[in-house]
């Protein structure tokens, strides 16, 4: 892909809908004076603001982290200096167990650069996957796309040599990789740092209430800057994935036009891709099950295909799901979630959430049997009905 097929819109969509660009660099804010003053030395003023000032890639003290070479993933500035270091490198070190992490080795490897990655935790995405699915994808990561995964493992230093190129990093383990390049995926966090002086109420984030409203007479805020003060019962207070942005800008828009608009998420859904592997996440999925939860786990016995049902223990309402190597239907599964279906539920309608291409083998039969003979049942598969899956397609909301 080119640069021009990355744009959102067309150069000439902001003049012929009446948006002015300003490429410039905001210093600070006088909210008093509704006023904003730039680098370059004007200054703007406004009648509403709306801070969507995004995330930064966390950076720790690791010493030589200034070295060339040393890249995070998240602007086009990081992905032209990945293009232009790529073509001098043979090995790279990624740092962090996440999924830009995991981004960053699969376009790595589609030029033939040798990866090692260093992931603190025994598995991989061990603080948000459950010990199954990360150690599905770990060894998925290893055995197919020979990933060199060292678990348990962090970095300490950053070597450069004489020209202020990364050469090698050494680990917590007392070991010297050779490289490169070296990846820095630990995460991001919001962008407030030039805010932090001001009357604006910040703590991760900005803080808003349900209609990203901020403190401040006629400022708002909105997307992976944003910290909530009231959540969404089973939502965090940052959330920064693509769609709460996404959500959050449409409902805004609409406050600011004058129609009152909260932002209501919903249920917590995400999607991902490990390599080749699909990954869907609804609900409430913890990397460790509190002692009120119990689950269930069916794993294809040849293919990278797994399935995690999480369900109340006593009353068996259906909490949540994993989802790997399976597409699924959003709103099916949303809509179960919302109205406390149990696990016996699901799991005999659970052709109405299947979403796999015609002819595509529905393994619903398996996944019933094994949980049958986990816990003594005797379940059924109900017959798919169309009907049915119309039906919570039409009632599922999104957002507002």
């Amino acid at each position: 892909m080119k640069f021009e097929h990355t744009k959102p819109y067309e150069d000439w969509f902001w003049e012929k809908n009446r948006i002015d660009l300003c490429f410039d660099h905001v210093e600070n804010i006088q909210f008093e004076n509704k006023l904003i003053r730039l680098r370059s030395g004007q200054s703007k003023t406004y009648d509403k603001l709306v801070l969507a000032t995004g995330s930064v890639p966390n950076r720790y003290d690791w010493p030589g982290q200034e070295a060339n070479g040393v890249i995070s993933l998240y602007g086009l500035q990081d992905l032209e200096l990945l293009e232009k270091y790529s073509s001098t490198t043979k090995r790279a070190v990624i740092v962090g167990g996440g999924l830009i992490g995991i981004e960053l080795a699969e376009m790595l490897r589609t030029r033939n650069i040798e990866v090692t990655y260093l992931v603190r935790e025994p598995y991989f995405w061990a603080n948000i996957l459950p010990t199954e699915e990360g150690e599905m994808i770990s060894k998925h990561m290893q055995q197919d796309h020979h990933i060199d995964l060292q678990l348990n493992s962090e970095l300490k230093q950053i070597f450069s040599d004489s020209n202020g190129r990364v050469e090698a990093v050494g680990t917590t383990k007392g070991e010297r990789i050779p490289c490169e390049l070296v990846g820095i995926t630990v995460g991001v966090r919001p962008n407030v740092e030039f805010l932090k002086n001001s009357d604006l109420e910040i703590e991760r984030g900005i803080l808003v209430n349900e209609f990203l409203e901020t403190n401040i007479p006629d400022v708002f805020s909105c997307g992976d800057c944003v910290q909530h003060r009231n959540p969404q019962a089973g939502r965090k207070a940052v959330e920064q994935v693509w769609y709460t942005g996404r959500m959050m800008g449409e409902c805004l828009g609409e406050t600011i036009a004058g129609i009152s608009t909260p932002y209501i998420p919903g249920v917590w859904f995400n999607s991902a891709k490990f390599f080749d592997i699909e990954y869907q996440t609804y609900g409430e999925v913890p990397a460790k099950l509190p002692n009120d939860m119990s689950d269930f786990y069916w794993q294809h016995p040849e293919k990278k295909a797994s399935l995690h049902f999480v369900f109340q223990k006593e009353s068996e309402v259906f909490s949540g799901i994993n989802s790997f190597g399976i597409r699924l239907r959003h709103a099916v599964l949303e809509q179960w979630i919302k109205e406390q279906k149990t696990i016996e539920y699901v799991l005999t309608h659970f052709r109405d959430a299947w979403f796999e291409p015609e002819f595509h083998k529905n393994y619903s039969h398996e996944i019933i049997a094994a949980f049958n003979q986990k816990i003594g049942s005797n379940l059924k598969v109900e017959t798919k009905s169309w009907k049915r899956i119309l039906s919570h397609i039409k009632s599922a909301t999104y957002g507002h």
